[in-house]
């Protein structure tokens, strides 16, 4: 299978490109060429949103669309010439309004939610034009990624406190619930869908399994060989200030990604693996937010 991957560097896109050139295929990345490339990968070095004549004439199987955030973005990679069989974009749960009934569902209309701002709205307009565009193409809605290659401070935060026996301070009582989705589910939902190509084009995809806070917290722990002792944070603390999610609780229906994949990483299983990759690649998490100089400051 041709694939072309957009990015390929980092976290979700990083662990695509390996994980289709472990399956054999033949990867083709795109991007800008800052930072080491995955072994394997062809390289077209150039700003997606500037392509040139860098795409035009070529075929592709698919595009695995992994970073496009705007509708700008779909419309340069789909004005550059290139051709595609498939498409899959990675796209949002922040699509969805808050005021939707929970837990969202596809048919739902999608628009402006005010926790996730411009990045939800914008997903939604690339969704749109994607869809006008290429009307065959996948669209993919995920909750919180999480896994090998993770660059956000989320995960690797826990971990921190843990291996230095901090105490974690829990917002509010703790119950607030996640929904994660490992990026090794990600690849496997992808080959499904291309292999079987459903009527249906927009999926939510996730853990059917939510997880509160402090379960989640107590699993990080628990992975790191080490106990938490969890401090409740009044509500009147801006919660992202000290820790590493909104205040926004949200649940996907993903029951028809399980009628085509039926299993998913059982989350220990995930955060275990996570944690493995992090204590060798600790440098990998470029965006630590200073959650700890917030607790010993403020807290």
């Amino acid at each position: 299978m041709k694939i072309l991957i957009t990015g390929g560097t980092t976290f979700v896109s990083k662990y695509t490109a390996e994980y289709f050139v472990k399956k054999g295929c033949d990867v083709t990345v795109i991007n800008r060429g800052s930072r080491e490339q995955v072994e394997g990968v062809t390289l077209i070095n150039c700003d997606r949103t500037q392509p040139g004549n860098t795409l035009r004439g070529k075929r592709f199987d698919v595009i695995l669309d992994i970073t496009a955030y705007t509708r700008e973005h779909i419309k340069t990679l789909i004005g550059s010439g290139v051709k595609f069989d498939d498409y899959v974009f990675i796209s949002s749960s922040a699509v969805y309004p808050e005021t939707n009934p929970q837990p969202f569902k596809e048919e739902q209309p999608c628009g402006n939610n005010t926790v996730w701002g411009d990045y939800g709205n914008n997903k939604y307009l690339a969704e749109r034009y994607l869809r006008e565009k290429a009307p065959s193409a996948f669209i993919l809605r995920p909750p919180y990624f999480y896994g090998v290659y993770e660059n956000l401070y989320r995960e690797a935060f826990v971990f921190d406190c843990a291996m230095q026996e901090r105490p974690f301070y829990l917002p509010k009582n703790g119950e607030m619930k996640l929904q994660f989705f490992n990026v090794k589910d990600l690849c496997r939902f992808i080959e499904i869908i291309l292999k079987e190509q459903p009527e249906n084009r927009i999926f939510n995809v996730g853990n059917c399994e939510t997880v509160t806070v402090k379960e989640w917290v107590g699993l990080c722990y628990e992975i790191a060989g080490k106990e938490p002792c969890f401090i409740s944070v009044d509500k009147s603390v801006e919660q992202r200030d000290y820790f590493c999610f909104y205040d926004y609780e949200y649940v996907l229906d993903v029951s028809k990604q399980r009628a085509l994949m039926a299993d998913t990483v059982p989350l220990d299983e995930g955060l275990k693996e996570e944690f493995e990759w992090y204590l060798k690649n600790p440098d990998s998490v470029y965006y630590r937010k200073p959650y700890m100089e917030f607790i010993d400051n403020y807290l």
